[in-house]
């Protein structure tokens, strides 16, 4: 003990240490357990446009996310080699700007030091934010990203739910022909932006495939709000089939600017506004007899070896937690959690070399229907479903498995 004490000092210093040492002990649980928190926790990350104009898009996303997201911990977790761990989104907003999308990507993996990510929405924010989670080796699922673009890169973290374009455009185009083979004169109206774009010339090729003219092709402007001229050169080309591309807020102003000039054909076709419920409200009766074609839809009848077994299963679960049916986007998502769980369970590991080998060999049954990724990280093993709006209802007319009703000619 320092000579330099007082008495008082020297009586008193050994309760000093004691209490100081009872300090130290009582604070180490609270530290072993954020230790062992911050060890029983797995993270994803979710960049989303939750403000702008794609934020009708990305509160379905997050729909779905949570939804996977509580049922696996309601479970109890991840089983990840024996051991449960618990699931947590972290959202950022990028304000539906896509350089911002990267940004938000980027911050997600340094700073919020998340160990798995769903990629931002559509295809377009997905192949610019997919650079990102390359560069650090993050295993990442895009939910909404169709165009074969996002994933002829030769990355190999990056992995997605939605078939190429291709395959919503050619069975269209088959039952088209089929139903109506007077029809085929075709106006193209497409948002200039990856995927609405890349669909929209999809859909060009699959009208020329079954020897129809494409009498009219134009691109808009991201945030139009007037396609008044463009719709006016559409009724002046007289075709029998129009086919708009865009999102939700898109194809709604659309359709209703065709019914203020009263254009009207045997055949209009809108990807991917009329998948959506909000479409059919906001639209009314020119909803009727739209025909469109989207990833999935809950007449589907999977069976799963994922938390939610089957695709009734899925719908009634959304049904209860938010009042409403799923629709592709929502179910996607979902899907997507459901395809990590899939791999690090059976990785074992949360290691990330070991979780990208799961999902590129992956072959599983889910809710969402079969899963197989190709080479290049697209999946390969769903057959999209087309339908079409009918007295205020989705009626899928295709494929036969799960098939509802016949295409109907004409719009209300």
């Amino acid at each position: 003990m320092p000579s330099n004490l007082t008495s008082l000092e020297r009586s008193s210093h050994p309760w000093i240490v004691r209490l100081a040492l009872s300090a130290v002990l009582a604070l180490l649980p609270v530290a072993f357990a954020a230790h062992a928190q911050a060890q029983e926790t797995v993270r994803f990350g979710a960049p989303l446009p939750l403000t702008g104009a794609l934020a009708p898009e990305a509160l379905k996303q997050q729909q779905g996310y949570d939804l996977w997201a509580e049922m696996v911990n309601k479970s109890g977790g991840l089983n990840v080699g024996g051991k449960k761990m618990k699931v947590e989104i972290v959202y950022t907003d990028y304000q539906s700007n896509t350089p911002r999308a990267v940004q938000a990507a980027e911050q997600l993996i340094t700073q919020e030091k998340v160990q798995f990510l769903f990629s931002p929405f559509g295809s377009g924010a997905t192949k610019a934010a997919s650079t990102v989670s390359e560069k650090y080796g993050i295993p990442t699922i895009a939910a909404t990203a169709s165009s074969s673009q996002v994933y002829d890169q030769g990355y190999k973290y990056l992995f997605g739910t939605f078939t190429p374009n291709d395959t919503l455009t050619s069975p269209l185009s088959d039952i088209v022909a089929k139903k109506a083979p007077d029809v085929k004169r075709v106006a193209i109206l497409a948002r200039n932006d990856l995927f609405p774009l890349a669909i929209a010339q999809e859909m060009e090729k699959s009208a020329k495939k079954h020897g129809m003219d494409v009498v009219f092709f134009e691109k808009y402007a991201i945030n139009t709000m007037d396609h008044s001229s463009a719709l006016a050169q559409i009724k002046a080309a007289k075709p029998q089939w129009i086919f708009a591309t865009g999102y939700i807020n898109d194809l709604v102003l659309i359709r209703k600017q065709m019914g203020d000039q009263r254009i009207e054909a045997p055949v209009v076709t809108m990807i991917a506004g009329p998948a959506y419920q909000e479409f059919i409200d906001a639209a009314g009766q020119g909803a009727e007899n739209v025909s469109s074609a989207a990833w999935w839809h809950p007449a589907a009848r999977y069976t799963g070896v994922d938390v939610f077994g089957s695709t009734e299963g899925y719908v009634k679960l959304f049904r209860e937690k938010y009042k409403s049916t799923p629709d592709y986007a929502q179910a996607s998502a979902s899907a997507a959690g459901v395809i990590f769980q899939l791999a690090i369970e059976k990785a074992g590991s949360i290691d990330a070399a070991k979780v990208r080998e799961q999902l590129a060999n992956m072959n599983a049954n889910t809710f969402f229907g079969p899963v197989k990724f190709g080479p290049t990280g697209q999946i390969t093993s769903l057959e999209p479903p087309v339908f079409q709006i009918q007295a205020g209802k989705t009626v899928v007319v295709h494929p036969a498995a799960i098939r509802q009703g016949d295409l109907k000619l004409g719009v209300k």
